[in-house]
């Protein structure tokens, strides 16, 4: 049974007369106004892993240089890579989850991931490494069909907690991507990462087959008509053009400190990938800013919610400087700094979500684009950065890009007010 959300309640909420329908004919209603808890906790998870395929190179860069035998600014490249392909695939990829059915367009793209991660393990050089990074990239736009999937899925009421548990699952998978990925390495070689990344996503490709109902929101737009109406959206909704211009900036800044935060914990504390990765979990302990900042949209915070977080990222770069030289600074700093880039992007998230409900895939697919050109951007002038001008020119440009995202926050709040005189 496929569902339209044009004239029936998505399924998985009773009280409307309908069950979440699985494949091999299963179903079970969920309680009344509410979406199922575990198939939530499942999307949450898919997303975390699929969204984790982007980012295990982070902590990784030292040793693939040294395999390789390439530079570190190249090395660091392997990351720009994956972020430019995640916003070619935002653009060409995500948009098909208003137009095709979705359970589907999620099990082929992670059939499509595990096959393009096998490649990058056994790619020989950095120029076939480079593009295999690439093309994982733009299929790991799972992540963000399954999260406009379970909006979708979820009541007006419940809208922000859902969008937040998801979002949750995607940012700890962000991580968490870079603790995995530095044990994993510790076994001899960083290409074990991608071979069992691999094999994780063909069991998600079962998983998500069982679990998920299936779900269409047929947009009357032919697929080039489809792509093309993105630049309309951000033409015609002032609200998502200012919330990806924080999502921009705030990822930007984001990737600038973990794109140079291995090269930092390599040369100067002398650690191994395994304990490089480790540095993940200082910055998951910030995860449960999603669900706050998912749950405070619900009742009418978002402004505030912006405001406080981009102070923080500010804030947080002068612990994240002193880092340079204190273990204990730059722990602070990564804590304070992933509250607050979590928060802001969960807020953006929930904001979009609210304007144009028939519209969603490709609302997501405007800001996530922008996001990750933010993220592509600082990564590349992270690398460029570091390699000339080592941690104090990374912390420059992290600090600039923060600073500029707080200026976007007070000159819009002081036009809103002298608006509403």
């Amino acid at each position: 049974m496929t569902t339209t959300s044009n004239n029936t309640a998505p399924p998985g909420r009773a009280g409307h007369g309908r069950t979440t329908q699985r494949s091999g004919g299963r179903g079970r209603a969920a309680p009344p106004g509410r979406l199922d808890r575990r198939l939530v906790a499942v999307m949450a998870v898919a997303t975390g892993l699929s969204v984790a395929n982007n980012y295990y190179a982070q902590p990784l860069l030292p040793a693939i240089a040294r395999s390789l035998g390439t530079s570190s600014a190249l090395a660091g490249l392997v990351v720009t890579a994956a972020q430019v392909g995640y916003a070619l695939g935002l653009v060409a990829v995500l948009p098909l989850g208003d137009l095709v059915e979705r359970r589907r367009l999620v099990v082929l793209l992670s059939l499509s991931t595990a096959a393009l991660l096998t490649w990058m393990g056994l790619s020989p050089t950095i120029a076939w490494l480079l593009p295999a990074a690439l093309a994982v990239g733009s299929a790991s736009v799972l992540a963000q069909v399954l999260v406009p999937f379970a909006a979708g899925l979820a009541s007006d009421e419940e809208r922000g907690r859902v969008v937040g548990m998801v979002m949750s699952g995607l940012l700890v998978g962000v991580l968490l991507a870079r603790t995995v990925a530095g044990w994993l390495a510790e076994t001899g070689s960083w290409r074990v990462v991608y071979f069992v990344a691999a094999v994780a996503m063909v069991a998600q490709a079962a998983l998500l087959g069982w679990r998920l109902p299936r779900w269409h929101e047929p947009a009357a737009l032919s697929y080039p008509r489809l792509v093309a109406s993105i630049v309309g959206l951000l033409r015609e909704e002032p609200v998502l053009r200012l919330r990806s211009a924080f999502g921009l900036l705030s990822f930007a800044t984001f990737s600038v400190l973990w794109t140079s935060l291995a090269f930092l914990l390599a040369r100067n504390y002398h650690y191994s990938s395994g304990v490089i990765g480790m540095f993940g979990l200082v910055g998951a302990a910030g995860a449960g800013a999603a669900s706050l900042a998912g749950r405070l949209a619900d009742r009418g915070w978002q402004w505030r919610n912006t405001g406080v977080a981009t102070v923080l990222l500010v804030g947080s770069w002068a612990a994240l400087w002193a880092g340079g030289h204190s273990l204990v600074a730059l722990v602070a700093g990564l804590l304070v700094f992933d509250f607050a880039a979590q928060g802001l992007h969960i807020t953006n998230q929930s904001e979009i979500y609210r304007l144009r409900p028939e519209a969603r895939s490709r609302l997501t697919a405007a800001y996530m684009f922008l996001y990750f050109v933010g993220g592509a951007g600082g990564s590349l002038l992270s690398a460029a950065l570091y390699s000339t001008m080592g941690w104090d020119g990374a912390c420059l440009a992290g600090v600039a890009l923060a600073s500029v995202a707080l200026a976007v926050w007070v000159a819009t709040s002081l036009f809103s007010r002298q608006a509403a005189r």
